[in-house]
């Protein structure tokens, strides 16, 4: 089991665009041969009573270990109430052995280790101060956001109180003391902020003293992204100081904030996974409303992912868990997609930061460009060299040609980020690239450059190879426009469906922002080099699913606040079958990569629709009995089953399938002429008292739909109805097909679910 913290974002001196994708490493043997982390799943049913907590009977069981192991040295780590019933400490493999052997021990979790996986989104988003979810939310007003991730800059913009209610009674969390962190840092929209490090000190790894703080505090200033979405660590791929930003002042900003850092900037840039459970251990029992995790551990069943673990216990107490998808673009890359978690893509915003050419034919051309400074070049040399196929694509280019010229790479070199560095060290001024598909991190523009579609490079080329006098009449750089589209398309990094766990449940659940988000960072730590200058910023853009993921965990703070008493389902339920289906063109959402029409494979139900949420009409609701017949349904053993749900008893009531706000029906077996399957689904009315839905299907060619009965009628609110839907596809459909079901009723309610079907 390897920790892969999936925190995609990007960063710049206020235009820069990080996008971590780091593997889950695993470092064994890092670890003393004589002893090692282990995570202890206990049956807490069977503590002797005259232990007075489950604390002291952990402690007490580890100690005794030292009675058959007599030379062993053992180290208690932490123990879990809510999480799991359990502990972690380091062991040898004769006090594991012993332990092992106690009644009361279920399951043993080896310690893993891993890589860290607005101001224009809220618009975006259709937030709007004067109607819609913002005032009747009253913007989250106490609502409680627990963030597991890096730490925070508490210093930041985004993190003023001003204007916020104060820090409700229930709240039992507090903000620690520790290295450059005092808890009088903490206010009433900062209500806490902790760190968890043991795991990892137990490993033998040091947390860094030159990148990092033995505290809460982040070392680059990541939390004020709360303001704006998820954000990350700069060296380690964390981004949760977009992250936190975005959900506490542009999305949610009347929401309190709570901080948990269990990721760390180390000797080995690592982390650990009893520091990351210590830290959702900890939210849950200070009372968390909205849980947020740009993380996540490598694909295992459910009962070996601790994370789906703690998060199902979260949902058990209430508390939303928010997850970003993980960056890895393939299909069936999917990270936390357990049925109970809400996972997010991440999708494109309607900006882009472009820049101007002029070529002295008096062509004009608009591309992509992240250099960070507001300059002009003009009548500057024009070099290609279209001779040499080595030099036209800036494989190599002969710095006494090129020196002082702007050079054009074509787009035979599939390294952008390598053919920017042959410019930069021929000693060119500037560059042209021509290029597809591919793009360039906002990081790399350390010196002037545009990347331009090769739609344009006939035109181009042909100009360039007129004479040896072709000139670049001017180059225009640090441009911003608004409103571009088409947007949001799916981010060509963001991971895609099926999850490979649960391929029955559609995953990701929903897109969001996730692409060139601006978050706030400490001003003091330079971010991107232009040129000879080091340059500062009190933000940057950001980019991954894990900026995406606490866009939507600041949604569910708002629909929270609306409807207090609503479950983790039914608000993920009102967030799903409300999401937009188009992009701004009012075309089908489109895949940044390669320009096509996505799937809901990559965009769930569809981008995220604040507004809508609020007002759903109907809604897909289930409790923790609901999740337990669908585990029941997958044939785990009782002591799988014992495992995910942290307890020794449970009933099978009736194993059927989730009743999920979407649907997903895999015939890549099926070998008959017309294959069936059915889908019984049961919505609750939470909009107007008297209402009648009638069902509207989108049927792609290849699909045949019904649904029984196609219209349903409320007299009260709170009633529920059932339905059947019946999806039959031929042959020769395509491997991914899919339609939509919509509820309509005469109050403008529109109720869709999408539909997927797979076949080889």
């Amino acid at each position: 089991m390897y920790l892969a913290m999936t925190r995609f974002f990007s960063w710049s001196v206020f235009l820069v665009q990080l996008i971590v994708l780091l593997p889950w490493l695993s470092i064994a043997s890092l670890e003393p041969k004589e002893s090692q982390t282990y995570i202890i799943h206990m049956d807490h049913s069977l503590k002797p009573e005259h232990f007075t907590n489950h604390e002291s009977w952990h402690q007490h069981t580890v100690k005794s270990l030292s009675s058959a192991c007599v030379e062993d040295k053992e180290t208690f780590l932490y123990s879990y109430t809510h999480v799991m019933h359990g502990f972690s400490a380091k062991l040898t493999s004769c006090q594991l052995a012993e332990l092992e052997k106690s009644p009361a021990h279920i399951t043993t979790y080896k310690e893993s280790f891993g890589k860290m996986f607005t101001t224009h989104t809220p618009r975006f988003l259709g937030l709007n101060r004067g109607w819609g979810i913002w005032p009747t939310s009253s913007y989250g007003k106490e609502v409680i956001i627990g963030i597991i991730d890096t730490g925070i800059w508490p210093e930041s913009e985004s993190f003023n109180d001003k204007g916020m209610s104060e820090v409700p009674s229930r709240w039992k969390g507090k903000c620690e003391n520790g290295t450059a962190f005092s808890p009088t840092l903490c206010n009433n929209k900062l209500i806490g902020a902790r760190s968890f490090s043991k795991g990892l000190q137990a490993a033998g790894i040091n947390i860094s003293t030159k990148y990092d703080f033995d505290s809460a505090r982040d070392y680059f200033g990541h939390g004020s992204h709360t303001s704006s979405t998820a954000a990350g660590n700069y060296v380690y791929g964390a981004s949760h100081f977009g992250y936190a930003n975005g959900v506490a002042k542009g999305i949610a900003p009347r929401a309190h904030l709570a901080m948990y850092k269990v990721l760390w900037a180390s000797d080995t840039d690592v982390s650990a996974a009893t520091d990351v459970l210590a830290g959702m251990d900890q939210a849950i029992s200070d009372g968390v409303d909205i849980m947020s995790l740009s993380l996540g551990f490598d694909n295992t069943p459910l009962f070996k992912d601790v994370i789906a673990i703690a998060s199902l216990s979260a949902i058990e107490k209430g508390i939303v868990v928010v997850c970003a998808a993980g960056n890895d673009a393939a299909p069936a890359s999917i990270h936390n997609g357990a049925p109970w978690i809400m996972t997010v893509g991440a999708g494109t915003l309607d900006r882009s930061y472009v820049a101007t050419l002029e070529l002295g034919n008096g062509l004009n051309f608009e591309g992509t460009s992240y250099f960070p400074m507001s300059v002009s070049i003009t009548n500057r040399h024009l070099y290609y060299g279209s001779n040499d196929t080595q030099i036209a694509g800036c494989k190599y280019l002969p710095r006494d040609q090129v020196k002082g010229k702007v050079v054009l790479c074509d787009d035979s070199n599939l390294d952008l980020n390598g053919q920017m560095q042959t410019v930069i060290l021929s000693g060119a001024y500037a560059a042209i690239f021509l290029s597809e598909s591919l793009f360039l991190d906002p990081e790399e523009y350390s010196l002037p450059g545009v990347v331009l579609h090769t739609r344009y490079a006939k035109a181009i080329k042909e100009y360039a190879t007129t004479s040896n006098n072709t000139i670049v009449k001017s180059m225009r750089f640090g441009l911003t426009k608004t409103g571009t589209g088409p947007a949001p398309q799916v981010a060509y990094f963001s991971s895609r469906g099926p999850d490979p766990i649960t391929p029955s449940v559609l995953k990701p659940d929903i897109l969001a922002p996730g692409v060139d988000v601006l978050g706030a960072v400490r001003p003091d730590v330079s971010y991107i080099d232009a040129g000879r200058y080091e340059l500062v910023s009190n933000y940057m853009l950001m980019s991954g699913t894990s900026m995406a993921a606490p866009h939507v965990a600041g949604v569910a703070a708002l629909v929270k606040a609306v409807h207090r008493d609503w479950s983790p389902a039914a608000i993920r339920s009102a967030i799903v079958t409300t999401a937009t289906k188009t992009d701004n063109t009012l075309g089908t959402i489109r895949d940044q990569w390669n320009g096509e029409i996505a799937t809901p494979l990559a965009f769930g139900a569809g981008h995220v629709n604040p507004n809508r949420a609020m007002d759903p009409g109907l809604i897909y609701d289930m409790g923790s009995q609901d999740y337990i017949n669908f585990l029941c349904g997958h044939g785990y053993t009782a002591k799988q089953m014992s495992t995910i749900l942290r307890s020794s008893q449970w009933s099978c009531e009736n194993r059927t399938e989730l009743n999920y706000p979407s649907f997903i029906a895999n015939f890549s077996n099926q070998t008959t002429l017309l294959s069936e399957k059915q889908f019984t689904r049961t919505v609750r009315n939470v909009g107007d008292h008297a209402s009648t839905y009638r069902a509207s299907l989108k049927v792609p060619p290849g699909m045949i739909l019904k649904v029984e009965p196609n219209t349903i009628k409320f007299t009260n609110k709170y009633q529920e109805q059932k339905f059947v839907l019946t999806v039959q596809v031929g042959q020769h459909i395509p491997k991914v097909n899919y339609g939509y079901l919509e509820w309509i009723d005469e109050h403008n309610h529109i109720v869709s679910s999408p539909i997927v079907v797979l076949k080889d």
